[in-house]
């Protein structure tokens, strides 16, 4: 598969327009605030032992359940998995951990100008299939957040998993033009309302939250280089919304279906090139990079991306350079990458630590196809 990520003119051009030694002298943002909502219901993988899955022609699927949780488990690295309270909505979710988010930025709240809302499926009631979205979670967040500021903006994005990478790529636009001081961004999502229960990639899926408020950095703290894409030609349906694989089902009920093979391969051969045009354009050595905080949503996947990331540069991934909360957590969609760095931040994952200066890489890979990543001085 070819890629869009190597040697561009453009590239070479906005390489010597920002790259001066450590990006010194440029204009730069930062993450002043970071929080998280991990919801308290915990569903392990024996949880599924009574599930009937089926192929996607409705024929029951040829092996038992405790041979499908077992190699699930090895493939994915998921053994738990956090589902919200039934009271709770994506919208909810976001609230805690933009609550969270301003606590740790200890800043006034009527000092956001944006607040930069991603999510792929709204508000989804518990027990009910419908999504809601009118208004905006963002403005239902704004609201629970009771800031009066009407010039605070609030507006949603639907970028698949990059989601809240791409809003803080977006907040970034904002502060660099002069169009904002302050920005909220957030991921949140409750895939666990609209999975299909007969479908085995329904283990994979989890809720949770994300926000990170973001600034003008005054020190060599921030964001260096950043690369997107969205791939729209046969990879725009490799995630989409389809009837569940039971036929006695309302065919009209959508639940969020997957083509895994497809993306595992469009994954590995996008992403680590997405990677290496990011980090070349930061001016920054691979060997500076101490940790790499990547979409958790498949493990086997994650750790053959930094693989052949490396390989790029005719390495190996040093050790503890890819830190994962999946095993416990889930794949949570947009929420995933913010709530890695909070638990990081927080030295919250066994063996992993991030000490002032050290060099991140973010990145994600989702519906779209749509790949992004930044490169970040903490």
């Amino acid at each position: 598969m070819h890629s869009i990520f190597y040697d561009s003119y453009h590239d070479f051009i906005y390489t010597l327009a920002i790259n001066l030694p450590d990006n010194k002298g440029i204009m730069k943002i930062k993450i002043i605030g970071i929080g998280s909502y991990i919801p308290n219901k915990e569903v392990s993988n024996t949880d599924f032992g009574d599930h009937v899955f089926l192929n996607e022609d409705g024929t029951p699927f040829g092996y038992p359940n405790e041979v499908v949780i077992k190699k699930f488990k090895g493939i994915t690295g998921i053994e738990n998995r956090r589902y919200a309270e039934d009271h709770h909505t994506s919208s909810d979710l976001a609230f805690f951990a933009a609550e969270r988010a301003l606590e740790n930025a200890k800043i006034d709240r009527e000092t956001l100008d944006y607040i930069i809302f991603a999510h792929n499926f709204g508000d989804v009631k518990s027990g009910t299939h419908q999504t809601d979205i009118l208004p905006s979670l963002a403005t239902r967040v704004k609201n629970k957040l009771n800031i009066k500021n009407p010039k605070c903006v609030a507006y949603d994005i639907l970028f698949g998993c990059p989601g809240w990478i791409e809003g803080v790529l977006q907040a970034n636009a904002f502060i660099k033009s002069g169009m904002a001081k302050r920005v909220l961004v957030i991921g949140a999502e409750t895939l666990s309302r609209v999975v299909d229960d007969h479908d085995r990639d329904s283990m994979i899926y989890s809720d949770g939250a994300g926000a990170s408020i973001l600034e003008a950095s005054d020190d060599e703290a921030g964001l260096l280089s950043y690369e997107s894409a969205t791939f729209a030609n046969e990879e725009a349906n490799y995630l989409y919304f389809g009837k569940s694989y039971n036929p006695d089902l309302d065919p009209d009920i959508k639940y969020i279906k997957m083509y895994g093979r497809k993306i595992y391969e469009f994954a590995l051969s996008q992403v680590p090139c997405a990677m290496k045009s990011c980090l070349d354009k930061s001016g920054i050595a691979i060997d500076e990079v101490k940790k790499i905080l990547i979409h958790q949503a498949n493990e086997k996947m994650d750790e053959a991306i930094i693989a052949r990331f490396y390989k790029l540069y005719d390495k190996t991934p040093p050790e503890n350079v890819m830190p994962m909360c999946i095993h416990d957590l889930g794949n949570s969609s947009v929420a995933t990458v913010p709530t890695l760095y909070d638990l990081l931040i927080q030295g919250k994952l066994e063996n992993h630590e991030i000490n002032k200066g050290d060099v991140v890489i973010f990145a994600s890979v989702g519906a779209g196809m749509n790949i992004n990543a930044f490169v970040y001085r903490y």
